[in-house]
Order: structure tokens, then C-alpha cells, then sequence
């Protein structure tokens, strides 16, 4: 008989594409990786790993097995999910990833609620950029994902996993006290055209999301500042260094010498959790959904109007 958890490696190589992928997702040494590997392919009679240059790769007779080993696992993750539906009860672990301003702006107030409803429940978190968390739902390192897109660029959800609408941020424009447009009740994209700009760092979804919106309003934006951190970006700003679009959620206290100015056609961020559609009936997942929809709630009371 196959054993579950030598099938467990099998697909984390297949999803991760390297056994030092595998072993990170397992939470393993690579060693155990190859072992369990090497037991598997005797169990089977089958090379399933060849190598590949200082790597490895799945034989014919690898590929075959994981695809089944997906969906066996996928299957034992519905039953585990019915078994705690029929139980009732909010106990184990569950792991949860957030964007930076949604671990801050929701993750703490979740957290209490859930450790003082469901003490018996263990939580986990990281801080993980919207297509990260999405990748960890789905290669089963994450149970729950808080994940962003906007208005006018949509983030793809693949199929399997189940979405759930959180909140809506509206973000303003950040820009020096001494700023030309710094009393302006209401701004346009536009009339920075000639500004230099902070942004997210390349290759991350809002980063692209602004040099898209800021071109589609006819200018190329001068990106002078690469910064992740919000409270950085708004430093950059309250020292004279450009504009840059900041959100509500998890803003906090914003220096001296920055001006926030609303953008007179509202930019929207839409903020959801995502999970895995197998493990919907989840005690966890549900209670931990409540938790974050009413942190949701009292963030959205909170932001300035």
C-alpha cells in the first residue's frame, strides 16, 4: 500500500519543482525528502526522479503518480474538513498569510477575537505579498490567504480555491505640505505627471498596478523611489522625495509635512481572503473568515472618510 506521506513529497516536489522547494514547503530537511523519495520509488518498482542538471525531475512514472498523489491528498483534505464539520469544534492549527497593511490593519484585531473565542486554536501567520499567499494556498503552505486587487486590474484566483470579499480601501494621493495640489480638496492622476514618484518595488502586483493606471492617463511616470514599506514611502514624502499612492487600511499616524488628497475618480482596493474550495466545511476556516470579516468591519468604521 502507498504511504500518505511519501505521496505528501511526491506532490511537493511536483508543485515546488525542486527538492529544496519541497523540503521548505514540508517544513523538512532535504534529506528527509530524498529518503522518503527513494522509499516511495521502492515501494513502486519506478525511478520517479531523474536528474537534471544539479537538479532533479519527474520521470513519466513520476508525473503519472503525482497526479494521483494530488488527487488523493485533495481528497483526504475533504474528508479532514468533514470530519471537523461533523465534530463541530475549533481546535488545531490553521496558517494564514496577509498583505503588509492587512496583517497590520486586520491581522491583530483578528488574532484576539480568535484566541478568545476558540482557545484551543492554534494560529500562524506571514506576511506574504497578494501572489504568494495565492501560491502558498495552493500548494497547501497556507490554509488562508488575505490578498488585494483593484478596481481597474484584477488579481486571478485559480480554480479550487473559494473566495471572500473583506473590505474595500480607498487610497489617496501622499504629497509634501509645500505641494502645489497639497490644499486641493480633490486631485487628479494627471496633475502629477511632471512629479517624481515612490512606488512599490518592481515585480509586485501594486507596483504594476500603478504604472498601468498612471499610463493609462497619458503620461510615463518618473519612478524615482522603490520602497515596500508604507510608513517609508510616507517618510520619503514628508521629506520632499515625490507623491505616491497610500491606503487607509493600516495606515496609522501619517508624519508631519504630508498632505493626503483624495483622487476625484475613486481608485479602490478590494481586499479578500482566499482558501482552498476542499477545505470550505472547516471549523477553522470559517471561524477564522468571521474573525477577519468583523476585523473588516471596525477597519472600515475606523478610515477617515
Amino acid at each position: 500500500m502507498l504511504n500518505l506521506e511519501r505521496l505528501r513529497t511526491l506532490d511537493a516536489l511536483a508543485r515546488h519543482g525542486s527538492v529544496s522547494g519541497a523540503a521548505e514547503g514540508l517544513h523538512v530537511t532535504t534529506s528527509a525528502v530524498s529518503q522518503q523519495m527513494a522509499k516511495l520509488e521502492r515501494e513502486v518498482g519506478q525511478r520517479l526522479l531523474a536528474k537534471n542538471g544539479r537538479g532533479v525531475r519527474l520521470t513519466d512514472a513520476g508525473r503519472l503518480l503525482a497526479d494521483h498523489a494530488a488527487r488523493i491528498l485533495s481528497q483526504v483534505a475533504l474528508a479532514q474538513s468533514d470530519i471537523e464539520a461533523q465534530r463541530g469544534e475549533v481546535v488545531g492549527e490553521i496558517l494564514l498569510s496577509a498583505f503588509p497593511t492587512a496583517a497590520r490593519g486586520l491581522l491583530p484585531e483578528a488574532l484576539r477575537t480568535l484566541r478568545a473565542d476558540h482557545p484551543d486554536l492554534r494560529v500562524r501567520t506571514r506576511e506574504w505579498e497578494p501572489e504568494a499567499g495565492i501560491r502558498g494556498v495552493i500548494r497547501g503552505d497556507m490554509d488562508l490567504a488575505v490578498v488585494l486587487d483593484w478596481s481597474n486590474k484584477r488579481l486571478p484566483v485559480p480554480g479550487g480555491l473559494a473566495r471572500a470579499h473583506l473590505l474595500d480601501d480607498v487610497p489617496d494621493i501622499a504629497m509634501p505640505a509645500g505641494h502645489p495640489l497639497a490644499e486641493r480638496a480633490e486631485v487628479d492622476l494627471e496633475e502629477f505627471a511632471d512629479d517624481e514618484w515612490v512606488s512599490w518595488p518592481e515585480g509586485e502586483f501594486c507596483h504594476d498596478w500603478l504604472m498601468f493606471t498612471l499610463r493609462s492617463k497619458g503620461f510615463e511616470p518618473r519612478i524615482a523611489h522603490l520602497v515596500g514599506e508604507h510608513h517609508t514611502q510616507l517618510a520619503l514624502i514628508a521629506a520632499g522625495m515625490g507623491v505616491c499612492v497610500t491606503p487607509r487600511l493600516g495606515r496609522g499616524p501619517v508624519p508631519d509635512g504630508v498632505r493626503l488628497v483624495p483622487v476625484r475618480q475613486r481608485m479602490r482596493r478590494h481586499v479578500h481572503a482566499v482558501w482552498r474550495a476542499d477545505a470550505d466545511r472547516r471549523p477553522s476556516i470559517r471561524a477564522a473568515l468571521a474573525a477577519l470579516g468583523a476585523a473588516a468591519d471596525r477597519a472600515t468604521g475606523e478610515m477617515p472618510s
